[in-house]
């Protein structure tokens, strides 16, 4: 398969984006009936719709590259070119009607991230990372700018935020308190979209755990591609098949500290 031309997948994952965020708005902060997965995950009927939608899109743009999404599965597994989807990342957080919640285009080649789209649909906010270019963030204030993760290299000083201590087994939770222990302050919440507040220079740490690939593969062309780094606990990168836990940090210094400290040094 030749290679792909990455201005071009760019503009099919901002349509993608746009068809999600179309199935979606209706049903936010509207009632809605949640069932459980079988990993005991909530799902909606607007998860489910906009990860239809965006298969739609992404099947006539490219009928040859394979797809990854949380609610339906895989289709042309071995495919050089993989697109791996998170229609709503933060379910909880959407029906509970928090704006924190985000839908998560990635695509792959060959195992590696080189394309990553966090949408925001009831905020008109967004994120897209290509492999070798700035990071760039669109808003309805303020228009298009180029994300820019802060300088911080000193734990004491940092701002970490996590999703919340449940992520944790019994042997990650001890690691991730270590963390805490020595940073300046914690949020909680934000789940993706807390990244993308890192990418910004808000946030200086991100320590989680039991990420799925749809979870993070959009993530790591969006870190980087605004000067962060985004590994597991272990320091490798994220590829298919990684543990599920994730580190992100805006300097990498910081994130070589912060390192230390998961691995007990």
């Amino acid at each position: 398969m030749p290679d792909l031309d990455l201005r071009l997948a760019r503009r099919v994952a901002e349509a993608a984006a746009d068809a999600a965020a179309s199935a979606i708005r209706p049903h936010f902060r509207r009632p809605l009936a949640v069932e459980r997965k079988g990993d005991a995950s909530p799902v909606t009927e607007a998860d489910r719709a906009a990860e239809h939608a965006m298969r739609q899109v992404l099947r006539e743009a490219f009928p040859e590259h394979g797809i990854l999404g949380e609610e339906e599965g895989e289709e042309r597994g071995g495919a050089r070119f993989l697109w791996v989807l998170d229609p709503i990342d933060g379910t909880k957080s959407f029906v509970t009607g928090r704006p924190t919640y985000a839908s998560l285009i990635a695509l792959l080649d060959d195992g590696v991230p080189v394309l990553g789209l966090l949408s925001q649909p009831s905020l008109g906010e967004r994120w897209i990372g290509l492999s070798g270019e700035p990071t760039r963030f669109f808003s309805p204030v303020g228009g298009p700018a180029v994300a820019r993760c802060r300088a911080c290299n000193d734990l004491a000083e940092a701002q970490l935020s996590l999703t919340t201590l449940d992520l944790f087994t019994p042997e990650e939770r001890p690691r991730w308190e270590g963390l805490a222990a020595r940073v300046g302050q914690i949020t909680w919440g934000g789940d993706a979209y807390a990244h993308g507040l890192l990418a910004l220079g808000f946030i200086d740490l991100i320590a989680e755990a039991t990420y799925k690939i749809w979870d993070w593969a959009a993530l790591v062309p969006i870190i980087e591609g605004a000067g962060g780094m985004i590994t597991d606990w272990a320091g490798r990168p994220l590829r298919p098949g990684a543990d599920g836990t994730v580190l992100a940090a805006g300097d990498a210094r910081l994130h070589a500290a912060a390192l230390a400290v998961l691995r007990g040094g």
